[in-house]
């Protein structure tokens, strides 16, 4: 992995949210369609034979990327979104993140027990986020369950993979 067009066209942003924080920006990856393109290609490679009935966007990058490998994947998309985002009936799983209590949102009707599903986002690195739609999706009972994000930050005192247990299948296309 690593492709260097994507690392090229990267942003880093620093001091955002706060200031000592390093924020990658996928925005500049989404915008251009080279790298569009390649991110959509590379997950399409690495996950085109393994049954994936059902890819899951966790709000809101999570929906970009997500989305295009749904449909080429010939899969169906479901959005895991924050509280009272979703229309119909919803399961909910509360989270913990740096600046408090989360909660992340999926329609009871999303996923079946027959469903194999892949998991994505942006980025990795507490884990809180993905881990909770991990467990919310867990809750439907599906086949199998991957997670995939477009980084994975390698940052020491991280380690948002360890939050995982250790037979879930976790792919990132970039690791910083």
């Amino acid at each position: 992995m690593n492709n260097q067009t994507l690392l090229s066209h990267l942003r880093n942003v620093p001091d955002f949210p706060v200031p000592g924080i390093q924020f990658k920006d996928v925005s500049t990856l989404y915008k251009n369609p080279r790298c569009l393109r390649i991110m959509v290609n590379e997950l399409y490679e690495l996950y085109r034979n393994r049954g994936i009935t059902k890819v899951v966007g966790i709000e809101s990058r999570g929906f970009v990327v997500g989305a295009a490998l749904a449909y080429k994947l010939g899969a169906g998309f479901v959005m895991a979104r924050k509280p009272g985002k979703l229309p119909a009936e919803t399961l909910s799983q509360n989270y913990m993140k740096e600046y408090g209590k989360d909660t992340i949102e999926i329609h009871t009707d999303a996923i079946t027990d027959k469903d194999v599903v892949l998991l994505h986002d942006d980025l990795l690195a507490t884990g809180g986020s993905m881990l909770a739609a991990y467990k919310l999706v867990q809750q439907f009972k599906p086949k199998d369950v991957m997670v995939n994000f477009i980084i994975e930050l390698t940052i020491e005192g991280l380690n948002g993979r360890s939050v995982f247990p250790p037979e879930v299948d976790i792919t990132a296309l970039l690791k910083i």
